[in-house]
């Protein structure tokens, strides 16, 4: 069957990468895609939003299966444009599913609605923005808010002090921080714990557990400085197996699937679960409606099963009667990327990539063709996975390929998966 990824990111290439190893795959589209998914698949200049242009391409390549990889065309309703189209499938939630990621609000009501764990909060507007003011002032610190909608990984303050809050809150309803996103303003209560997160693909009523990660989202060593896309990642995380794991399942992924359905929302796609560990109980701080970036990268390398035979049991209802393989081994990801990121930084630096990795991947994430060179053309330039006995076996390998690429500029921590030495 032909395929086409939405995306031109570090998870698109991973998904393209798997997908290139199906079975069922003939030929497959990445839309716009980037230097990496260029050499395993046809890029097209196709913007994510333009739905329109999707579908003209879809019946002029007769493609079946459509993946979409970032979040904006899901809140937008990719999978309500497509569902007329019988012949193709869409991996992706329905516009009012994708509300799990793309409304704060929406996502918070939902799970009070179905008792799943998460941090007490409460969400202001324009019209309540007093009330708002002392709601602040009576939280013990630190205390969170989340601009509703999408704001691009930036909408979330983390205040140390009221003042500090008052102004995150200012700034996002009277300043439109965030423009419409921020119109609606989430205060929640800080959870202190360890983060973790587990991924999910679904029918809408069946659920297979496809893995589960770290990131390290902060740029500085230690975990400091600004919070980025993603620095890095691991698996298997120590204290996700086992006990920690069944709670997960039985209080947050069950109720979360079993919720959908009652609603009669319709799901068919992945599930990101962001969870943080509380003395071994497990709460949810998001949902997102896609796979994660760079938890994909880690996460689809240890998968044993043919993900288009999981997208096609997705389609037909017959989820429930897979077996899903994930690889026991280690698997780490460190992200390089421009100088100056997650602030300002230059795109069309050459990217000098090695010639041969052994069993590491390069994924790349934000860079283009020019000409005879690869060039950078993001913040998170590219991500580089390998697999060990143990973690740290896994990142040593990776840093040492790290130590091959080279544009100008170039950063990458050196830290990744200290926790686990």
């Amino acid at each position: 069957m032909n395929i086409l990824i939405l995306g031109s990111g570090g998870r698109e290439h991973a998904l393209a990468w798997k997908i290139k190893q199906s079975a069922y795959c003939d030929k497959l589209f990445v839309a716009p895609g980037n230097a990496g998914t260029a050499h395993i698949a046809e890029n097209v200049s196709m913007d994510v939003n333009d739905f329109e242009k999707q579908r003209q391409f879809c019946k002029e390549n007769n493609i079946e299966l459509v993946v979409v990889g970032p979040e904006d065309p899901l809140v937008k309703g990719v999978y309500d444009f497509f569902k007329e189209d019988e012949n193709i499938l869409v991996i992706g939630p329905s516009k009012e599913g994708a509300q799990l990621e793309g409304s704060k609000s929406f996502s918070k009501k939902f799970m009070q609605r179905h008792n799943i764990p998460t941090a007490a909060y409460a969400e202001f507007d324009a019209a309540s923005f007093e009330q708002g003011k002392q709601y602040i002032l009576q939280q013990t610190l630190p205390v969170v808010l989340k601009a509703d909608g999408l704001a691009a990984g930036k909408g979330v303050v983390i205040a140390a002090t009221h003042e500090q809050a008052l102004q995150a809150f200012e700034g996002m309803i009277i300043h439109k921080q965030f423009g419409d996103a921020s119109a609606k303003v989430v205060i929640e209560q800080f959870l202190d714990g360890i983060e973790a997160s587990v991924f999910v693909l679904t029918d809408g009523n069946d659920y297979k557990i496809i893995g589960h990660a770290k990131d390290y989202k902060r740029i500085g060593e230690g975990d400091t400085g600004l919070n980025t896309g993603g620095m890095g990642c691991v698996t298997p995380v120590p204290f996700v197996e086992g006990e920690f794991m069944q709670k997960v399942e039985e209080r947050i992924i069950k109720p979360t699937v079993n919720g959908l359905y009652s609603e009669q929302i319709v799901y068919k796609g992945f599930i990101f679960f962001g969870l943080i560990n509380i003395q071994g109980e497990p709460f949810v701080i998001e949902y997102n409606a896609r796979m994660g970036d760079p938890e994909t990268e880690v996460v689809l390398p240890g998968l044993k099963n043919d993900l288009v035979e999981l997208f096609l049991a997705v389609g037909n209802g017959t989820l429930k009667d897979c077996n899903v393989s994930i690889d026991k081994r280690a698997i780490a990801t460190i992200v390089a990327v421009s100088g100056g990121y997650p602030g300002d930084y230059e795109k069309g630096k050459t990217v000098r990539l090695p010639q041969h990795t052994g069993d590491s991947i390069i994924f790349h994430a934000g860079t283009r063709v020019e000409g005879d060179h690869v060039v950078t053309n993001g913040g998170r330039v590219l991500a580089v996975t390998s697999s060990g006995n143990s973690i740290q076996q896994a990142v040593a390998q990776s840093k040492e390929i790290l130590e091959q690429v080279s544009f100008e500029g170039m950063y990458y921590r050196q830290d990744i998966g200290y926790e686990f030495e």
